[in-house]
């Protein structure tokens, strides 16, 4: 092969590549892969969660899809997607650690959006060991269908929406462990200072179920708690 034959199919090597990275530069895509890492949702479901409207979600979509990111299945009318794979989720959360690690602008707007308050937080380790011990209640703040698609076992779910109408399920002898979807997830820090301010003990999960997952620890995908 002559020198420009190479440089022509190295070029489109590396073409190939950055069609990845296209598609994973848009905040709102980004956004949309974190909803999926939780489990399958349809556009609607996930154009409801992410604030937009349905045409750019779709379109949004469209350009995971053909890199390779997402999959579909069609129920009815309704086209459900989902992520490629593992290897998707260990990416996206890759993308986060390497731009905090990287990027002095990501920790100050990560602790603006999570209005990080220097709580005390404890680790999946940690977690499994006080879970054994009985010493704590674990509670996931994600809606409903998030749990429903996986949650660590034993949690109760209440999402965060709901925690101080039925703040009262919750034991009021045992501290509380609260998660939501990742490490960067603001559920579980609005849920901790609700809790804390009723008189509650409670303390974070200091990542989310997409940590859990990727850890592959147990996941229980059972009914409601």
């Amino acid at each position: 092969m002559s020198e420009n034959a190479t440089s022509a199919t190295k070029a489109r090597l590396y073409d190939a590549f950055a069609a990845s990275g296209k598609a994973l530069a848009s905040g709102k895509r980004l956004e949309l892969l974190d909803l999926l890492a939780q489990g399958e949702r349809t556009v609607d479901a996930l154009a409801k969660a992410a604030k937009l409207n349905l045409t750019t979600t779709s379109a949004h979509l469209q350009v995971l899809k053909q890199a390779g990111f997402v999959v579909t299945r069609r129920e009815g009318v309704r086209i459900h997607y989902r992520l490629a794979g593992d290897d998707v989720a260990r990416l996206f959360a890759l993308l986060r650690r390497t731009a905090e690690a990287h990027q002095s602008a990501v920790a100050a707007a990560r602790d603006a959006y999570l209005r990080e308050d220097g709580a005390a937080e404890l680790d999946r380790e940690e977690l499994r060991v006080r879970v054994a011990a009985g010493d704590v209640v674990v509670l996931d703040v994600r809606p409903v269908s998030e749990y429903r698609a996986g949650h660590i076992p034993g949690a109760i779910s209440i999402p965060v929406e709901e925690l101080a109408a039925r703040i009262n399920e919750l034991p009021e002898d045992l501290e509380i462990v609260v998660y939501c979807r990742s490490e960067y997830c603001v559920l579980a820090y609005d849920a901790v200072r609700l809790l804390i301010d009723r008189g509650r003990r409670a303390i974070r999960l200091n990542d989310g179920m997409l940590e859990w997952r990727l850890s592959e620890l147990p996941v229980d995908a059972s009914d409601l708690t």
